[in-house]
């Protein structure tokens, strides 16, 4: 019994022996583990990829639809008037033209892969750089969260940046037609008269039609916070970075694949002493030849740059507009909303305590250099004094308000508002107003805090204020953001 005994004993220390042996590996497989888990993509982010490209194919497709109806009843309607001119002319200039409108909304119901394989440009670099996230991330799964589904949440998400690919095309395609369609009917309708405002309409649907591409576009490259996440891990693996020269549209414009092939020779594209040898074969050599093309240049760019201020959005010449364009026009009514908060302080007197008003409001951006909004101010009472700090309900505030830009960042404020103060300490019973209204008028100056922040210091004159009682000071000064 003895023996068998001591051998238990030994049996029980080896095995405790060979788990510490093992002990570091175990720490060493933890820490994979851990760092492997930091290093995932979560299934967040290609939910989030497929909601933004899923809304933004929405909203291209309607407003593609919208513009083609629009001119589609506009070319009609030339067509009928135009008709009773020239009957053989408005057959030929209006009928095949119709029909192709009504093929190219036909197919933006379409499935993709109208233009795989295409070079596709038209979603911008932001676009390009989320396909081929996806793309990698598809190759590499193992940077994925292995929650259920997660394969179909990719295979989801990449069909949706295909489908979102093939609708921004198509949107080129329509914008290209309609560019060359109104060039075509100016040259075509010159000789007769009463078709000006209809070329007016159809120039101002398709100079709006192209600046809400734009606008979708840029609503589309803002991030949301799981998509920051994982570009920044992807971004981090050098195979990404890799996989990027070989398959972004930008490689594929120039064939580089791979970093050792970026002195490749670009056949066809002219160098810059190319350029000089034509100018010197088609105005001479010599100093006065010079000066007379750095001359030309000079005023090109100058009148370049004036047309550029005037329409920074256009990429195109053809799509110079013939009226004043509303900067507003292609805003969104969230996109027009601006949320923001300001405060202002009520020194003391025999009546009420030094008064803290904080605000909240929302303005609507009706025009790019006005708003107006309303807000509701909760008034907090801080007592009379260093030696007598209380903290008391004073009432509430009720605003409306108007801003309009002067120049720069100067901007003339007034408003109207109403606020209830029901304390009156040491008033006499039915002299106290606790409803009064004030009229404001003043000068606000705003300044950029940061990205998506604007602060603002506005100085207000209260004309209403001699019909207050108890009397309130008739200056204001208020400070307060924008976001």
């Amino acid at each position: 019994m003895k023996y068998i005994f001591v051998l238990f004993l030994l049996s029980v220390g080896l095995q405790m022996k060979g788990q510490d042996q093992h002990k570091p590996d175990t720490i060493v497989a933890l820490k994979d583990s851990l760092q492997r888990k930091a290093t995932q993509i979560p299934g967040k982010y290609l939910s989030q990829v497929k909601q933004k490209t899923n809304k933004l194919d929405h909203e291209v497709t309607r407003r593609s639809e919208q513009a083609l109806t629009r001119f589609m009843k506009q070319e009609e309607k030339m067509k009928k008037r135009l008709g009773k001119i020239d009957s053989l002319k408005a057959a030929n200039l209006f009928s095949h033209s119709i029909d192709s409108l009504g093929s190219l909304k036909s197919h933006l119901s379409s499935k993709a892969g109208k233009y795989a394989g295409v070079l596709n440009q038209s979603g911008g670099a932001y676009l390009d750089s989320l396909s081929n996230s996806l793309a990698f991330l598809k190759d590499s799964k193992g940077l994925l969260d292995q929650s259920k589904g997660i394969t179909d949440k990719l295979n989801g998400s990449l069909k949706s940046v295909d489908n979102l690919k093939d609708k921004l095309q198509q949107a080129e395609q329509i914008k290209a037609y309609i560019r060359e369609r109104k060039q075509q009917l100016k040259e075509q309708l010159a000789q007769y008269t009463g078709f000006t405002k209809d070329l007016q309409k159809m120039n101002k649907e398709a100079y709006y039609y192209s600046q809400q591409l734009k606008e979708y576009k840029e609503v589309f490259k803002d991030k949301k916070k799981a998509e920051q996440k994982a570009m920044e891990v992807i971004r981090k693996i050098p195979a990404f970075n890799d996989f990027m020269r070989q398959h972004s549209q930008l490689a594929s414009l120039f064939n580089i694949q791979g970093s050792a092939a970026t002195a490749q020779s670009l056949e066809g594209l002219q160098t810059r002493s190319q350029v000089e040898q034509l100018i010197q074969q088609r105005i001479g050599s010599g100093p006065n030849a010079s000066a007379a093309v750095s001359q030309q240049m000079a005023e090109a760019r100058s009148k370049f740059d004036e047309l550029k201020s005037k329409f920074p959005d256009l990429d195109n010449a053809a799509d110079m507009p013939d009226f004043k364009p509303k900067e507003m026009k292609t805003k969104s009514f969230l996109q027009r909303l601006e949320f923001g908060s300001n405060l202002q302080f009520q020194r003391s007197t025999k009546f009420f305590p030094t008064t803290g008003d904080f605000a909240g409001q929302v303005a609507y951006k009706f025009h790019k250099s006005g708003s107006a909004g309303v807000g509701l101010a909760y008034k907090l009472g801080m007592g009379t004094g260093f030696n007598d700090i209380r903290f008391t309900s004073q009432g509430m505030g009720i605003r409306s308000f108007i801003d309009w830009k002067l120049k720069g960042t100067f901007f003339l404020n007034g408003g109207y508002e109403q606020n209830y103060q029901p304390g009156y300490a040491g008033v006499a019973t039915g002299l106290g107003q606790q409803w009064t209204q004030s009229g404001l008028i003043g000068l606000s100056k705003k300044y950029k805090i940061n990205s998506k922040m604007k602060g603002n210091m506005m100085v207000l004159f209260d004309f209403l204020y001699n019909q207050h009682v108890p009397r309130t000071d008739p200056v204001k000064v208020r400070l307060g953001y924008n976001f």
